[in-house]
């Protein structure tokens, strides 16, 4: 009897022609790409893996991209293995790490191998769940890393979502790792619903209800009832504004004295959150997670339903889930309960609802987790972030809307990322089916959301670049040499070999067509080019003069906000904050470098100007004083400024038309153009009487031509793009010492540059060697380093942030020297820079690890408990590096004390134990 026959006997399923495929080649010794939709049940192929592992006396790794996965998974494999054959290894876990299975995140894979770990003797697979993440732009390189560097005689099972060019994938595993099957599935073994909700009733989306995903693009006609019921939504809403706007004319308001949800759903036509869930329950269609892309509006839809008395559960199942999420808080403070949000919390849970988004607790979320899985609570509000990987189907998933904020602007859901979501709708195995439920409001078309659940061409791009670290690690296992062989095997390499090959067709096609027309447009009366020539020079010369005068204004504008002072106040002309505002942090010049001013706008936000906020010069309208102390991220304290803003400015100036000034600005002709004329007109070529025809087809010449350099350009930039990255990479660091003879091999600074993997890793391993944080105690210690690990989110930067010592200003002070000095260096060695330290988290990350209460660490800032919590976690992760690296025991001692005081109380409350 085979393994397989064996480990398909012990489920309680039959397995699916897919999953049977990919497991009778893992069997046979194959590594596999295993590419099938969410719930499709991939993860069996890597379970058995672990189980033929355990069977032949050889080790298996599980890696996930994150936490709460590898947790999730480690339970699971406990529940089938047994506790003395699982491990887990994660940032902050540690648990029986030489067993013969264990789970980890691919980071620590990653770092094991580098480090040449004893662990990895006996490693027969591999198994990467959710695969995919090698397209994600910050972590991604992890992924190429792992599967570049695995040993040979390793087997790796890749599991991945659907994407369309699972073969192109599956390609470059073959050639990377040899013997390699690639085994894809589209069938959804639970079949997926598509409705929209209009007003307080659900519709099928399309008329045929059984319509799915397809690849040629073709929609499936629409629901007819639908699309009616829209169209008489929207001719409501359309009176019911007038009918309002009648109505505050005549000194009235019928809204006024609504409660807001309903408020909410006269004026917008669209269902509340408590009325979706409550109509969802009656049809029997929870549990539901809906997707809201707000933390705010998650643990608003919570109470909402909380001030509705929504209840969704038996109070039996209720007072168990109270007793479960006061057993695993136990642990907290109880001065912390309060700023956690844990009473709203509790309350939600009892009732069989709960949020869950990266602003909160771990613990909570991982409460919200469990319970959800076993059915204990019925409805989640949850941000993306639930889709990325964790098991937790529902029955129905809840789109609210289809515009997400990506951190710098809104933006529409793709399709892939529509699939990702509501891919949660249909528990394999409990459900016949799953449904998807977009709520419908005045904006929205239903046949974009058709487009959406209609599309099956969902790329995987590699987001691969190298490192100093992935760059001293590889120099030091490898050799410079062979490292850049190595990393050419990369799938960014891969692919971009790839499109080179069509673009340099197409480079050819095009300098056909360039001999064409410079055939059409020969002249009988002279060198028709030569005169194209002239004609094309006087062009760009004229264009090169508007952009002068354009930049003169610029430089104007630089000039004028250079001036303004503390306090100054000035109208932004245009843009999202346009209006009134007052400077709080004046321009400043740092090594060359200058930076504009940041201003309070009259609407509360923090901003620091560019010059497309202020196009041309401007004048401070009069001014007004500003606290001393004030504290950007005080919301007291903006809106305080703000109100003083709008009683002290005066009337608003008359805004310079800036066409006007730019015709004012453009004075005489350039003597040059004059001469290009005057020898264009003595052109033998200028008397031909079909020259506007001929000169037609010298500018498609022309034009063709910017194109066929731009098509050379780009094969120049695509060819060997990782190793000429890598050698810069290395030029940088043989300059700064890191490496030596020749950048052939490793220096004691690069060495211990190899221990260090943050996003600033070069930074710190200066800091190190400069010997920045000798003077500090543990508390600054732990301030400095959140500098290294904290990424404020879109327009959260603060320009002032606070200090919380003398020490930690210094150090700050000196982190930013060396920043600016690296990130000249890269400048000049066409690198991406290194993000500059940002001091926005040092305060509360000092009064924290000095022992303050939760409270006090997060009074006067914008900060969500569960943001610091995961922001100390990362601080305790590059501490313990730093511990590793560190040049001196002072400070390796140092680190590990700031480890200590940082990871207590809510910080280590949802360590597995």
């Amino acid at each position: 009897m085979s393994h397989l026959a064996a480990f398909e006997a012990s489920l309680s399923f039959p397995l699916d022609p897919f999953q049977r495929d990919a497991c009778a080649a893992v069997e046979a010794g194959k590594g596999v790409l295993v590419a099938a939709p969410t719930g499709a049940g991939k993860t069996v192929v890597g379970e058995f893996a672990v189980s033929l592992a355990l069977t032949r006396g050889q080790k298996a790794f599980y890696t996930t991209p994150i936490k709460a996965l590898s947790n999730q998974k480690y339970t699971d494999l406990v529940a089938r293995h047994g506790s003395a054959n699982v491990g887990l290894l994660t940032g902050d876990s540690s648990i029986n790490g030489e067993a013969p299975i264990v789970v980890m995140t691919t980071e620590v894979l990653r770092n094991m191998m580098y480090a040449g770990s004893s662990s990895l003797t006996g490693l027969g697979f591999v198994v990467m769940d959710e695969v995919h993440y090698l397209a994600d732009r910050m972590r991604g390189a992890v992924w190429e890393e792992v599967i570049i560097h695995l040993p040979p005689s390793v087997q790796l099972i890749s599991l991945s979502a659907t994407v369309s060019n699972a073969e192109e994938f599956g390609d470059w595993l073959e050639l990377v790792r040899g013997n390699h099957a690639v085994i894809v599935s589209e069938h959804r073994p639970v079949p997926l619903w598509q409705h929209m909700q209009v007003g307080s009733r659900m519709f099928d989306l399309f008329a045929d209800s059984t319509a799915g995903p397809r690849r040629g693009g073709e929609i499936p006609r629409l629901n007819p009832y639908l699309t009616d019921a829209i169209r008489q939504a929207e001719q409501r809403g359309y009176a019911e504004a007038a009918a309002r706007r009648g109505a505050r004319g005549r000194g009235g308001d019928p809204d006024r004295r609504r409660r807001p949800e309903t408020a909410v759903r006269t004026a917008g036509g669209h269902a509340t959150r408590t009325e979706i869930i409550r109509d969802l329950d009656h049809q029997g269609l929870l549990p539901a997670i809906t997707f809201i892309f707000s933390r705010v509006g998650c643990d608003a839809a919570v109470g909402q339903l909380l001030g509705n008395g929504i209840r969704l559960i038996p109070e039996e199942q209720g007072e168990r889930n109270r007793r479960l999420v006061e057993e695993r808080s136990a642990s907290l403070a109880d001065e912390d309960l309060g700023v956690l949000g844990y009473w709203d919390f509790v309350e939600g849970i009892s009732r069989g609802f709960a949020a869950h988004h990266a602003g909160m607790l771990p613990t909570f979320r991982e409460i919200v987790e469990e319970l959800f899985t076993a059915g204990a609570i019925r409805a989640v509000f949850a941000t993306e972030t639930l889709a990325l990987g964790i098991n937790m189907p529902a029955r129905t998933v809840v789109l609210e809307k289809l515009v997400k904020f990506n951190g710098e602007s809104h933006v529409d859901l793709s399709p892939a990322e529509y699939t990702q979501l509501t891919g949660r709708a249909g528990r394999r195995g409990i459900d016949i089916e799953g449904h998807a439920l977009v709520v419908w409001r005045r904006g929205v078309d239903p046949v974009y959301v058709a487009g959406l659940a209609s599309t099956r061409t969902y790329p995987l791009r590699s987001s691969f670049r190298p490192s100093y670290n992935m760059a001293v690690n590889l120099v030091a296992q490898v050799g410079r040499s062979r490292a850049s062989e190595v990393l050419q095997t990369s799938f960014a390499q891969f692919q971009a070999d790839r499109s080179v090959v069509g673009l340099v067709q197409e480079g050819k096609d095009r300098q056909a067509a360039l001999e064409g027309y410079a055939e059409a447009m020969h002249c009988h009366l002279g060198d028709f080019r030569e005169y194209a020539a002239i004609r094309h020079q006087i062009s760009q010369l004229e264009k090169e003069g508007a952009k002068a005068r354009s930049a003169a204004r610029k430089a104007e504008a630089a000039v004028s906000l250079e001036a303004l002072r503390v306090g100054d106040i000035i109208t932004i002309p245009a843009g999202r904050r346009a209006g009134l505002a007052v400077v709080i942090e004046p321009s400043r010049s740092y090594r060359g470098e200058t930076s504009l001013p940041t201003v309070l706008t009259e609407d509360k936000h923090v901003k620091t100007l560019t010059l497309s906020d202020i196009p041309t010069a401007v004048t401070a309208m009069g001014s007004m004083p500003v606290p001393r102390h004030f504290n950007a991220k005080s919301p007291k304290s903006r809106r305080d400024l703000a109100t003083t803003l709008r009683i002290k400015a005066p009337r608003r100036p008359r805004e310079v038309d800036p066409a006007t000034a730019g015709r004012a600005a453009a004075g005489g002709e350039d003597a040059r153009i004059a001469g290009l004329r005057r020898q264009l007109r003595a052109h033998p070529c200028h008397a031909c009487p079909d020259r506007e025809e001929h000169a037609r087809w010298s500018d498609r010449w022309w034009r063709l031509r910017r194109e066929s350099d731009g098509l050379t350009r780009q094969v120049e930039a695509r060819t060997n793009t990782v190793a000429k990255t890598f050698e810069r990479i290395c030029g940088l660091l043989t300059d700064l010492g890191y490496l030596v003879d020749g950048g052939e091999a490793v220096s004691p600074d690069g060495e211990r540059l190899r221990r260090l993997y943050s996003d600033r890793d070069l930074l710190t391993a200066e800091c190190l060697r400069q010997g920045v944080w000798k003077r500090l105690d543990s508390s600054e210690l732990a301030a400095c380093v959140s500098m290294l690990v904290h990424e404020p989110r879109f327009g959260e930067t603060d320009p002032q942030p606070r200090m919380p010592t003398d020490g930690v200003a210094e150090a700050a002070a000196r982190m930013l020297d060396i920043w600016a000095s690296l990130e000249e260096r890269e400048e000049a060695a066409r690198l991406p820079h290194t993000p500059m330290p940002d001091a926005g988290l040092a305060w509360s990350v000092h009064r924290w690890a000095a022992g303050q209460r939760l409270d006090v660490v997060l009074k006067d800032t914008d900060l969500a408990a569960g943001d610091f919590v995961r922001r100390c976690k990362q601080v305790v992760d590059l501490l313990g590096q730093i511990a590793d690296a560190a040049p001196e025991p002072h400070l390796r001692t140092l680190a590990r004390q700031a480890t200590t005081s940082v990871m207590r109380g809510v910080v280590a409350a949802d360590r597995l134990d």
